[in-house]
């Protein structure tokens, strides 16, 4: 069977292209590997009437959504390879070996996450530690917090800034801070720790303490790091399309991407902001932009 539209990745993205299309009665496949970044956060925030949903509840209720229409089908599966074999289609391969092919394609399998080289650290991300202020800011606010990060830790920390003026911000021997940055943050009351960090205490995901290399240990709740993100799968790359100067792949309004029948949408294509509210957006942005162009294609068609 030739599918109109094959989307890769099952987060907020890919489910409201998916409830777009099937709507619009176009035979669609939804890959989703469930192996999205956000299996680590508890709750996500932003999204009115959401607003604190856990993520696991809300691809149910998304899905479930789309269960009304029957031309959309879900795989749970990862897609390996994806080829272009003729003008008009791609053929897409499962992990399994199964092959799928489809006239267009909407890459929505977000970004993955390296985290700052700090021993532990991946015992309180998600819990107490986060990467987004606008998304779980408001919890941590007026709390002693530490800013973690070794590129771009000023813009950062000025935005902590609004939700709590007991920051503690740490480059762990890595960061770039001009020092004009640095009298800006110490002006406001903020601290500066050059020092490494040796590690991170508390118990069960709550941060209670940043140790240092020396064994100093300073007291601190909660915070904010900066992951280095890469795109979640390869194929935006081996397909040829362009990115922007953020990394994300290059679309226009409507999700199109310089390559033919390919378009993105969600944190792959945006990189920032990361909001589920924005990532679902870009993906209803996206299905009306390839139905659009079906329908075109369709008419022009002697």
């Amino acid at each position: 069977m030739l599918y109109d539209c094959a989307i890769i990745g099952g987060g907020p993205a890919g489910l409201n292209a998916a409830l777009v299309l099937g709507r619009s009665r176009r035979k669609t496949l939804l890959f989703d590997d469930d192996n999205g970044r956000n299996l680590v956060t508890r709750e996500s925030h932003g999204f009115i009437t959401r607003d604190g949903i856990e993520p696991e509840e809300f691809k149910r209720l998304g899905r479930e959504d789309i269960a009304k229409y029957d031309c959309v089908e879900i795989k749970e599966q990862r897609i390996v390879s994806v080829h272009r074999i003729t003008e008009t289609h791609y053929e897409l391969v499962t992990e399994n070996g199964d092959i799928y092919h489809s006239i267009k394609i909407i890459i929505a399998a977000g970004l993955k996450e390296e985290q700052p080289n700090i021993p532990d650290i991946e015992k309180f991300y998600g819990t107490s530690l986060f990467s987004c202020p606008y998304c779980d800011g408001w919890e941590l606010r007026d709390q002693p917090l530490a800013v973690i990060a070794d590129k771009q830790v000023f813009e950062l920390a000025k935005k902590i800034y609004t939700w709590s003026r007991d920051l503690i911000v740490f480059t762990n021997g890595e960061g770039r801070l001009e020092e004009e940055d640095k009298q800006k943050l110490l002006r406001k009351g903020i601290k500066v720790v050059e020092d490494i960090i040796d590690g991170l205490e508390g118990d069960n995901g709550q941060l209670r303490s940043v140790r240092l290399e020396d064994g100093t240990l300073i007291d601190r709740v909660g915070g904010f790091v900066t992951p280095l993100w890469s795109h979640a799968t390869p194929f935006a790359k081996e397909l040829g399309c362009k990115l922007s100067e953020h990394g994300g792949i290059l679309t226009d309004g409507y999700g199109r991407t310089n390559v033919w029948n390919v378009y993105a949408a969600g944190d792959a294509s945006l990189i920032v902001p990361s909001q589920l509210v924005i990532a679902a957006g870009e993906g209803s942005a996206a299905a009306i932009g390839v139905n659009g162009d079906l329908v075109n294609e369709y008419f022009d068609t002697e």
